[in-house]
């Protein structure tokens, strides 16, 4: 069918992953192509059947979901994803945004919510659950607040606020270089044109910088 979205299901836990199967096959516009107990067999069926879109659990054995998340964009392989996890780290949280997973929902969603999140993101929006979406707002004004405060934040590209915050990490340029699928040397040169666009001059001025705004970037 050619409006029928393919659907991968990664979920170590076969209560959730059954829970998750029987919501979708309801739905008759959903089908299901693949599950998956752990991340590697995950990352090997996308590879391997190209869905639409994989719905997964970020804390998956063999590999976690941020990891085939940052496997796939490296590879080009287009798909949506949505995170169903019981975690609701502000970091992970994060790490999803920057990545472009459009949804993110924590476990104790209902199936109602579930079929919302994904006719959300089939439909190219993103779609959070309530406590991450009050997150995102308040992180959004403690943001908007500082940039405030320093306009060369708002001269940033999204790349180059990726990077901004895996120096705050304390990340090398080869190991954001890694991590982003780039050459250190683009790396590098996105450190001096935020250097250059925040008005930041001296050696380790901008690693100082982002780990003291760590939160506000």
């Amino acid at each position: 069918m050619a409006d029928e979205t393919r659907i991968v299901v990664a979920e170590d836990h076969p209560f959730f992953r059954d829970g998750v199967r029987r919501a979708l096959e309801n739905v008759p516009s959903l089908r299901v192509i693949g599950e998956a107990a752990d991340g590697l067999t995950a990352l090997d069926q996308i590879r391997a059947l190209k869905p639409d879109m994989a719905i997964m659990d970020i804390g998956l054995p063999k590999m976690d979901g941020v990891t085939i998340v940052r496997t796939i964009r490296q590879e080009r392989i287009p798909l949506e994803f949505i995170f169903l996890t019981i975690c609701s780290d502000e970091e992970i949280f994060e790490a999803a945004i920057e990545l472009d997973v459009k949804g993110y929902l924590l476990k104790e969603c209902t199936d109602a919510e579930l079929l919302r999140c994904i006719a959300a993101v089939s439909s190219g929006h993103h779609y959070t659950s309530p406590a991450m979406t009050t997150y995102l707002v308040n992180k959004t004004r403690q943001v908007e607040r500082f940039a405030g405060t320093r306009p060369g934040l708002r001269l940033l590209t999204q790349q180059e606020r990726t990077i901004l915050r895996r120096i705050a990490q304390d990340m090398t340029s080869k190991e954001i270089a890694e991590e982003m699928g780039i050459t250190v040397k683009t790396v590098d040169a996105h450190r001096s044109n935020i250097c250059r666009k925040l008005e930041l001059r001296g050696q380790h001025v901008l690693s100082r910088f982002a780990a003291r705004h760590r939160t506000e970037i």
